[in-house]
């Protein structure tokens, strides 16, 4: 099975059919797409104007596409090191982290989902890798009672998530499933609380 950056040379090479490079995109995104597969697919086409069912896509739009994918990919990387250097340190140690953070890694290794969007079509505006910095950010700040990707207080709980852990608070600003570890108690028990509604759609 190939990887990342075998696909990624795949969607570069100006030799290859435009049908195959557009089709090793859409595969880059089974290893690495944080706001799972479908949204970070309307996500790129959004941003780099690729019609979703466009077999021959404009090239230099695809490279774009991968660019955005690319750099976001080595910020989550990069943190990824890090959590797992701190981890390391923290057993030798004999500390461990809550057991909700723990499970959120757990589910996010790779980077697949990071900031899943329940919605396909509703996801936030903003470059990856900039979504991911300021994800990054919340998880090695103390936790909050705003979404860390927009800042809105629009959270509320959701018992029907199509993916695991199948329930949790959802942003209705950016429609990101909000990871738990970054918000305060209070914040989630709000969130509980508060009556459904429905995703806002986010130019």
């Amino acid at each position: 099975m190939a990887g990342f950056r075998s696909l990624a040379r795949q969607v570069r090479d100006p030799r290859s059919d435009l049908a195959l490079r557009r089709y090793s995109l859409r595969k880059c995104l089974e290893r690495f797409a944080p706001y799972g597969h479908r949204a970070t697919w309307d996500h790129l086409c959004t941003r780099h104007g690729i019609g979703p069912e466009d077999r021959s896509p404009d090239p230099a739009r695809l490279m774009r596409a991968l660019d955005e994918l690319e750099a976001a990919r080595t910020v989550w990387l990069g943190y990824e090191a890090g959590f797992a250097e701190r981890r390391r340190r923290e057993k030798h140690d004999g500390l461990r982290r809550p057991g909700a953070f723990d499970d959120w890694h757990r589910r996010t290794w790779g980077g697949h989902g990071v900031a899943r969007c329940e919605d396909p079509a509703v996801h936030p505006s903003a470059p990856l890798a900039e979504v991911l910095s300021r994800l990054i950010t919340a998880l090695e700040s103390d936790p909050g009672t705003a979404c860390p990707v927009c800042a809105g207080t629009g959270i509320h709980w959701r018992q029907d998530l199509r993916c695991a852990p199948w329930s949790g608070p959802v942003c209705t600003g950016c429609g990101i499933v909000v990871p738990q570890p970054v918000l305060t108690p209070r914040a989630l028990a709000k969130a509980r609380s508060a009556p459904r509604q429905d995703l806002a759609t986010v130019a």
